[in-house]
């Protein structure tokens, strides 16, 4: 029975178009649900049952807000798309979400881990992610294709919410993608494994901590690092926001505006006032006119 619900969840998930990652998570985590419940069946679940279950996971496994919103979408997916029961009927309260500022590297230190790889694929992997903003995921599914070297566009197919849409083509490093098609030959997809299957998420990772770690910096540096600086780059040379939301994939202009909160160019513009303080000269400071209690 269980084996049967699960088939008709991936099937619904496959029939709306979820990406592939979008369905591996909501699987997982409703195959984790359908266990705690094991002895009932899902039918007879109670809304309460399911808060206590979110909560329990809240307590034991210290999960995060996103985490959260998942394991809530993923129940609220099977009752209201494979059971299609009204959206109203079924409720689950949701946490407030976080606030953090990403994480950003400087101009500087993309160079030092550019410098840093030897590698030309491995330079090249990097150079991708943060000249052109895209996701990990959306660099692993770039095919041969993809890439324009006269209109220098990328073009990323199927992206988040499956929406296509084009970005930059870094002109210095356009002839460093040339010379890794020469020595690399990829059949099928733009960056491949030694078998000719497509390029892993772990070895993409692993490229850019290692290039990280040789440049020597301090931050925690993944894939997304790099989107988030190119986004802050474009936006601190003073590129339109509505741009960089295009270029991002953002459906959103608030996704985006994130950025402004880190972008500096308005940052350095603003004084210390300490460094006020310690420019003033102490001969020009009055003295403390003694107080008589």
């Amino acid at each position: 029975m269980k084996q049967e619900i699960l088939l008709q969840y991936k099937q619904k998930l496959i029939q709306r178009r979820y990406s592939v990652n979008t369905q591996k998570t909501y699987l997982s985590l409703f195959k984790k649900f359908l266990h705690r419940f094991n002895d009932k069946a899902i039918n007879d679940i109670s809304k309460a049952e399911i808060e206590g279950y979110i909560y329990s996971l809240i307590r034991t496994e210290n999960i995060s807000f996103s985490t959260q919103n998942q394991i809530i979408n993923a129940i609220k997916f099977y009752y209201e798309r494979v059971l299609n029961r009204e959206r109203l009927t079924y409720w689950i309260e949701r946490p407030k979400k976080e606030f953090k500022l990403p994480t950003v590297i400087s101009e500087q230190s993309i160079l030092r881990m550019l410098t840093s790889t030897n590698n030309i694929k491995h330079r090249c992997i990097i150079a991708l992610l943060y000249s052109s903003g895209i996701r990990r995921s959306e660099l692993l599914n770039l095919k041969k294709g993809d890439i324009d070297y006269e209109r220098m566009m990328i073009t990323i197919r199927g992206g988040k919410g499956n929406r296509d849409r084009v970005s930059l083509l870094s002109q210095t490093f356009m002839q460093s993608l040339i010379e890794y098609l020469q020595i690399y030959n990829p059949k099928y997809w733009f960056f491949e494994s030694p078998t000719k299957k497509k390029y892993s998420s772990t070895s993409v990772l692993n490229i850019v901590k290692k290039a990280a770690r040789k440049a020597g910096l301090a931050q925690k540096v993944t894939p997304h690092t790099l989107r988030h600086s190119f986004a802050t780059h474009l936006l601190e040379h003073g590129t339109d926001i509505r741009y960089v939301q295009d270029l991002l994939g953002h459906s959103s202009i608030k996704t985006t505006q994130i950025y402004t909160h880190i972008s500096d160019t308005s940052l350095r513009k603003i004084i210390s006032p300490l460094d006020r303080v310690m420019s003033l000269n102490l001969n020009d400071v009055k003295p403390l006119e003694k107080v008589i209690y």
